[in-house]
């Protein structure tokens, strides 16, 4: 008898100790195919079925990515019984193709199963408002801003904008305060109501004598009106023609040697001039040219010095500046843009650091 009720009692914590939850999904993965992106939130139901012989609990979902987001059943679903996982995708500002994985964490073996939702999604049509950022009057600009980026100074380069007219009413568009060495026009110079046009620029670098990064700002006039308080802005990185340069020119070139690239003032007091000195070299074959020699901000003022003056190979000179030190306080980093007939170095930039120290003030 006694081995009768220990038989009993082993089988008994054997069918307790295999009781566990089966987590089974009809559809692991689901296609949404393509939709608009103005259609929203796309949501699908994964059904889950506990073929089990004890309770399944879903613990945690987590999503590849935060445009989607799970919903699922929070209570233990019982043996035999059905349960929901719902993902919810969000198509916002996500145009194109999509294949995401919700991982599903639970009692079961094994705990992690993955589920996948995939799909393409058309953009929506922008507004003229997303297009045309920049508004001047009843017309609307693609942007406030026309950039040529590289242009050498042997160049006319040409760059192109779209515009629209947004009222119901034609309207003349024309730029004011040009400086010579920029152009632009619209094409059509009259808009009709709705219509679009394209805003040619021209820029003739050698119409202009500066080097580097440089900008314009150009006044608008809509039907013969300067509109005020509105610009703009043209710019352009002036840089030296080199392409047409023989191998051996190249070899002749000149070269920009400067000692040292950075002066550390150290720590110094507010409002007081700080000279400083760059020494350099031409280690080349040939003339060396400093174009043009020009600070990061009206702090720093520099000596021109031997600007457009041939240094001759093997002879050194210098690049001078006084720092203002002014109302700054800590630590000051300025730029000093230094532009030369070196193909290899043609812009170089030269670095001035300081600890401004300004008197405390009295409580």
């Amino acid at each position: 008898m006694k081995r009768l009720f220990l038989f009993f009692s082993i089988l008994s914590l054997g069918t307790s100790v295999l009781a566990q939850p089966v987590m089974k999904v009809l559809v692991p993965e689901h296609d949404f195919g393509t939709f608009k992106e103005e259609a929203g939130r796309q949501t699908f139901v994964f059904v889950v079925s506990n073929t089990g012989n004890a309770p399944l609990v879903i613990q945690n979902i987590v999503a590849s990515c935060g445009c989607t987001t799970p919903e699922w059943t929070k209570e233990p679903i019982q043996p035999g019984a059905k349960g929901k996982i719902t993902a919810i995708y969000d198509p916002a500002g996500r145009p194109g193709q999509f294949n995401k994985t919700l991982s599903v964490y639970t009692n079961s073996d094994p705990n992690i199963v993955v589920l996948t939702i995939k799909g393409e999604v058309v953009a929506r049509e922008k507004t003229v408002e997303e297009l045309f950022t920049f508004p001047v009057g009843s017309v609307r600009f693609e942007s406030n801003h026309l950039a040529f980026t590289n242009v050498k100074k042997t160049e006319k380069k040409i760059r192109v904008m779209q515009l629209i007219n947004t009222s119901d009413t034609p309207v003349k568009v024309e730029f004011d305060q040009l400086p010579p060495h920029l152009s632009l026009k619209t094409n059509p110079e009259t808009l009709k109501p709705g219509q679009k046009g394209i805003v040619e620029g021209t820029y003739d670098a050698n119409k202009n004598g500066a080097w580097g990064n440089v900008s314009d700002m150009v006044k608008i006039k809509l039907n013969g009106v300067v509109q005020e308080n509105v610009y703009y802005y043209v710019s352009a990185n002036l840089v030296e023609d080199f392409s047409s340069m023989t191998k051996e020119e190249l070899e002749n070139a000149p070269v920009f040697q400067v000692a040292n690239t950075t002066i550390d003032l150290g720590k110094i007091p507010g409002s007081t001039p700080n000279d400083v000195e760059f020494k350099f070299t031409n280690v080349g074959k040939t003339d060396l040219l400093i174009r043009q020699v020009k600070s990061s901000c009206g702090c720093t003022a520099v000596q021109q010095g031997p600007q457009n003056e041939g240094i001759k190979p093997g002879q050194s000179s210098s690049i001078k500046a006084t720092f203002n030190s002014g109302s700054y306080n800590g630590k000051v980093t300025k730029a000093i843009y230094v532009y030369t007939n070196d193909p290899k170095n043609s812009e170089v930039v030269l670095m001035l650091n300081a600890d401004v120290q300004q008197p405390a003030v009295p409580k």
